[in-house]
């Protein structure tokens, strides 16, 4: 059986976590042909094309400046961990045990607009980017189609 979730707007980079235990994501090259594009685009651009607050796509705009493609313990954390909405929270991804992380590292998937397909322990840097964006990339119109 494989469990996908969609991914949360909300994220959690601030609390500790309780696994050092990770992998990296597999599109990470794809990833960056991405954010070179966002890296492109004013805040107010990215708030009216992902029809969020200034504030908000100000914050986006610095996440994707400070993107990297190296995932250190200090920009990045496992997807499970660091998205932060219902799913999740009834998921308690933090009480989870090594076998509990382990058998979620098999059986669970996460979507994101960013990354493509996530496992739970793929390490992830804080971003915003829904696979609904009507984002024109070198592949298309949108995310779909990357």
């Amino acid at each position: 059986m494989l469990i996908v979730l969609s991914p949360a707007k909300s994220l959690d980079y601030e609390s500790p976590i309780s696994t050092k235990k990770h992998t990296l994501p597999d599109f990470v090259a794809e990833s960056a042909k991405l954010i070179a594009d966002l890296k492109k685009l004013s805040p107010q651009q990215v708030s009216k094309l992902m029809g969020i607050s200034d504030p908000l796509a100000a914050l986006n705009v610095g996440r994707y400046r400070d993107w990297s493609k190296t995932f250190t313990s200090g920009n990045s954390r496992p997807a499970l961990l660091a998205f932060n909405g219902d799913v999740y929270e009834g998921f308690d991804a933090k009480s989870l045990d090594s076998k509990a992380l382990d058998f979620a590292q098999e059986h669970v998937r996460i979507l994101s607009g960013l990354y493509g397909v996530l496992r739970p322990l793929d390490l992830m840097q804080a971003y915003r980017l829904e696979m609904g964006t009507a984002f024109k990339n070198a592949r298309g119109k949108d995310l779909y189609a990357f």
